[in-house]
């Protein structure tokens, strides 16, 4: 199986092949490709990243839902912080706004991911160490640009609490330009913001890609994809807020399956061939094609 850089089998590692880009050092970067191409989805294809996801999930559990539940209570913790501190609106504009910020929190996941397919124990500390230390620089690059699009959108969300009528017996035609305007504000910045996130970070992790090289290959990506990636956006609208109706108790498991579904979904939107690997770590390591 050909790869960028002339690559060469040598050998095994963990049950699985391993292959090394022997020209990866003189590769030069400044032929890369601006954009990775991307691949025509099927407007279906979400539920098969999905069904990947659960099997990722039941392959590795305990380190699945040891990572959802710490982000479930990461988000109960900030939302009731919200309410305590603020009001319900204040909490409903940071419940929202970690659709800004999800793509973060499933950093670790990917490398879980990384792992199973390349047939490596899914160790956790290797997941975190590859996840916030490997590549820190781009992502702390791209965790800033989603601090201030979440900053904005928290300040925006507030804002539009201005239309919420406060006299009298509320009705639904009250409360209709309140709804319309936040529903307005909200999917602007949840389209911005998932068009750039999408397969950004897994790119990052995959390849030794700058910050902005994946995120304008994820927004080509989005943007070739549409009915597929709606779809996407979808189905973590509502996983979403399954959780939440569960008092979180359903992100202990939605997380993961999101995250993993995510790596999958990159891997088949994406052709990141022409871009070298990292030199160390998960992603060092080809995948192994017989898992």
């Amino acid at each position: 199986m050909p790869l960028a850089g002339n690559s060469t089998m040598i050998g095994r590692y963990s049950g699985g092949f391993v292959m090394t880009d022997i020209d990866q050092d003189r590769i030069n970067r400044d032929e890369l490709p601006f954009v990775a191409p991307c691949r025509k989805l099927s407007p279906w294809a979400p539920f098969k990243w999905v069904r990947l996801g659960i099997k990722d999930l039941l392959q590795a559990p305990q380190q699945s839902l040891i990572y959802g539940l710490a982000v479930a209570i990461l988000i109960a913790v900030v939302s009731l912080l919200a309410w305590l501190k603020g009001s319900q609106w204040i909490m409903f504009a940071m419940l929202g706004g970690f659709v800004f910020l999800a793509p973060l929190t499933c950093i670790g996941l990917y490398a879980i991911s990384a792992q199973l397919e390349r047939g490596q124990p899914p160790l956790m500390a290797r997941s975190l160490r590859a996840a916030f230390r490997r590549h820190l620089g781009n992502e702390l690059i791209f965790a800033i640009i989603l601090l201030v699009i979440f900053l904005v959108w928290a300040r925006a969300a507030v804002m539009v609490t201005v239309f919420f009528p406060t006299e009298g017996d509320i009705t639904w035609r009250d409360l209709w330009p309140y709804l319309a305007f936040g529903s307005l504000v909200g999917s602007v910045f949840a389209a911005v913001t998932f068009s750039a996130s999408a397969f950004s970070l897994p790119m990052i992790m995959h390849r030794d890609v700058d910050s902005i090289t994946a995120i304008v290959t994820s927004v080509n990506a989005v943007l070739r994809n549409r009915l597929a990636m709606l779809l996407w956006l979808t189905i973590i609208v509502v996983g979403l807020l399954l959780g939440l109706v569960t008092a979180f108790v359903g992100l202990i498991v939605i997380i993961p399956v999101i995250g993993y579904a995510a790596w999958h979904g990159y891997l088949e939107t994406i052709d990141a061939d022409k871009f070298p690997r990292h030199e160390t770590g998960i992603t060092s390591v080809p995948r192994n094609p017989d898992l």
